[in-house]
């Protein structure tokens, strides 16, 4: 009743669903008011939209529609937590203030409050990536339950491999993650294939170098027998050179892997995303270095701030 038709009110799941009472009432009350969709705003460029709700204790957390090229299909890119702890500097999520994990309701609430918004325009959900705010293997239970609650025929119906979980490499929650056969796609953030250059980008690298991270993502990609997804940020002057090339080759050697190349968007203006040439000739490198499949990954909406990196809970002019 909840996921499939958005009915919260209990009193309408005994007349609509014959929900039996006793059951209604052993399930006690629902947890705090739903999540405020406070503000919704979508790019005139490419059409990426963004939404913005208020959790019941006034924080503010983002939501992004995704156009994909199958007309009239949609991915929703949710958030797990208010915030972020992983203080990778490109990002605008880590310097947010406030920061908590997300209920797993809080999780599902932006699906189907967004689902309805899709269906509103004549589209569908077909995919979702945990990929917005927050490291969602620092909320690994919550993330995983919501999962599973989008995969059932009875929740969101959506194929588990279509639903992709982004980590920037925490190694014992990959582990677990593997032991526990999730059928997921798992997307792990590199930013560098460097102990040294990682650790100025992502300070979780500290905690693991980024050897241990990759063998945690060979033991993923044999066990599932699928490639693992590599996401890669590129910025200008910083991890794009051969020898940057040359490093992730050898850091990724023959273990089943995709390299999704992504421009950095980061709104201080400190970091650049590299210029065609620069980006050409990384590209260049990677298949010289890289005997694995490397593509370039569009991050959508940067004109709304709905882009990889920029979700901190702003506003724009152009909302709807």
């Amino acid at each position: 009743m909840i996921f499939q038709r958005g009915v919260l009110d209990p009193a309408r799941w005994t007349t609509e669903a014959r929900v039996p009472k006793r059951l209604i009432e052993t399930l006690g009350p629902l947890p705090p008011p739903r999540l405020r969709l406070d503000h919704s705003v979508v790019s005139p460029t490419d059409g990426f939209q963004k939404l913005r709700f208020l959790t019941h204790d006034d924080l503010a957390i983002e939501t992004v529609l995704i156009p994909l090229h199958k007309p009239g299909a949609v991915s929703l890119c949710l958030s797990s937590q208010v915030g972020c702890a992983m203080g990778c500097v490109f990002c605008a999520t880590a310097r947010m203030t406030s920061r908590r994990n997300l209920k797993a309701w809080e999780i599902a609430d932006q699906f189907i409050q967004a689902r309805e918004l899709v269906k509103s325009q004549g589209r569908r959900v077909t995919g979702a990536v945990f990929m917005g705010m927050g490291e969602p293997f620092l909320n690994y239970d919550n993330v995983l339950t919501t999962a599973e609650l989008l995969r059932c025929s009875w929740g969101g119906s959506i194929a588990a491999k279509a639903i992709t979980i982004s980590t920037v490499g925490l190694v014992p929650e990959i582990d677990r993650f593997t032991r526990e056969e999730r059928r997921y796609r798992l997307a792990i953030s590199l930013g560098a294939a460097t102990d040294e250059k990682r650790r100025t980008l992502v300070p979780v690298a500290a905690r693991w170098p980024v050897a241990e991270v990759m063998a945690a993502a060979r033991r993923y990609a044999l066990a599932r027998r699928d490639r693992v997804t590599l996401a890669y940020v590129c910025i200008s002057g910083v991890n794009v050179g051969e020898d940057d090339a040359r490093a992730l080759g050898a850091l990724i050697g023959d273990t089943p892997a995709r390299v999704d190349l992504i421009d950095v968007t980061d709104s201080t203006g400190r970091f650049s995303p590299p210029t065609d040439d620069e980006l050409r000739a990384f590209r260049d490198a990677l298949t010289r270095h890289v005997g694995q499949p490397v593509v370039r990954r569009y991050s959508g909406g940067k004109d709304i701030q709905a882009a990889c990196g920029t979700l901190a809970g702003a506003t724009s002019a152009a909302s709807t």
